[in-house]
């Protein structure tokens, strides 16, 4: 929850995280919710080595349940205004703890499903053990949503082209790969991009990767929208 809290000047449509009250945690978790859901603010569990957070982080949230069958099957549905700032960002969170140069591979495949309307991104996000440095993996994007930073170009990198961008939201650095087209299912070679960052630009030296993250960072939903991780996966050698 912290850890989501530190970055999310992540995007230029940013609220401060404030405390939420008593707002959080009226609308409904979905009948899907075989193995666990929570409408808390902060509600969290462990399943089958991911951490779920439903992290309500931003000011002027609306309600957001989460519930899962795994921790690589899950969902939320969030009802959020359609103001500026994002809300929240539900995510299942996969610790990773090895360096760039001591990674193999770091893979990741997706598939999900969310609404045509509303504003969002479906992310990764992915923190160094020290929290300096953010890397935002966005593989679709609806609404008015962007990242933070100034754009380095186009650059083809992990099976997918991105347009980079590169900023600081006054706590850490933040580097963004916005896929040049949505998709809802797909898989990211992650290990070229963050070579890329620390070989070919010398944003960073050899950090240790902590935590890699994913989920959806949603700045509004109004009415309530469905937002679901069908499968997920996260390997690293």
């Amino acid at each position: 929850m912290a850890l989501r809290m530190l970055g999310k000047a992540a995007t230029a449509l940013i609220a401060p995280a404030l405390a939420l009250g008593a707002t959080v945690g009226l609308a409904a978790a979905p009948a899907s919710a075989a193995v666990w859901s929570s409408c808390d603010q902060w509600g969290s569990t462990t399943l089958n080595g991911y951490t779920l957070y439903n992290d309500i982080w931003g000011s002027g949230a609306g309600t957001q349940c989460i519930w899962a069958n795994s921790g690589t099957n899950w969902g939320v549905n969030a009802n959020h205004p359609n103001t500026g700032g994002i809300k929240s960002y539900p995510n299942a969170n996969k610790v990773i703890n090895k360096s760039v140069s001591s990674l193999a591979s770091l893979t990741s495949s997706y598939n999900v499903t969310v609404p045509s309307s509303g504003a969002y991104e479906t992310a990764y996000d992915i923190w160094d053990t020290n929290h300096k440095y953010e890397i935002m993996l966005w593989v679709n994007k609806t609404g008015a949503v962007g990242p933070l930073g100034t754009s380095q170009g186009s650059v083809t990198l992990g099976g997918s082209t991105w347009t980079a961008y590169k900023g600081n939201n006054g706590s850490n650095d933040v580097f963004s790969f916005v896929r040049s087209s949505n998709s809802s299912s797909g898989s990211v070679n992650i290990l070229p991009i963050l070579k890329w960052i620390k070989d070919t630009k010398g944003w960073f030296g050899d950090v240790t990767i902590g935590d890699l993250q994913f989920g959806f960072e949603i700045t509004s939903s109004a009415g309530g929208l469905n937002f679901t991780v069908n499968s997920e996966s996260v390997s690293s050698s």
